[in-house]
């Protein structure tokens, strides 16, 4: 992992390419390096919380955001009823109802944190 920070630190060719980008998201840019923002956090021993559970499957230490999986799924049940010939400004906006928490363990211990039993037994899933 040391060698992870000096590359990420130095400037390069790939980060002077993309910083001009206007039409990049911030999310799309984060997500393709989620790896390494998860490993940069942990070598700099900052307990980060996450808004998709991606981070933590990496590495990360927490994550509370909606359900993907749902969130496409309710996506896909709009596209349908457009479809069907529903108009999209008829359509109800629906909120996420479904949050996750997702907790790595591993990452925890590595941070030596101690992760609140109650927090624990509220969790979706804990990655070991």
């Amino acid at each position: 992992m040391p060698t992870l920070v000096p590359r990420l630190m130095q400037p390069s060719r790939q980060w002077v390419a993309i910083a001009p980008m206007q039409s990049l998201s911030a999310s799309a840019f984060l997500n393709g390096r989620r790896v390494q923002l998860a490993h940069l956090a942990t070598f700099y021993r900052l307990p980060a919380i996450y808004g998709v559970r991606d981070f933590v499957e990496v590495g990360g230490l927490i994550s509370y955001g909606g359900d993907l999986i749902d969130s496409n799924r309710q996506a896909g049940r709009y596209v349908g009823r457009i479809l069907k010939g529903a108009k999209p400004a008829e359509l109800p906006i629906v909120k996420e109802d479904k949050f996750e928490l997702v907790i790595n363990a591993q990452t925890a211990r590595m941070l030596d944190l101690t992760v609140p039993s109650s927090l624990l037994s509220r969790a979706d899933e804990i990655i070991d």
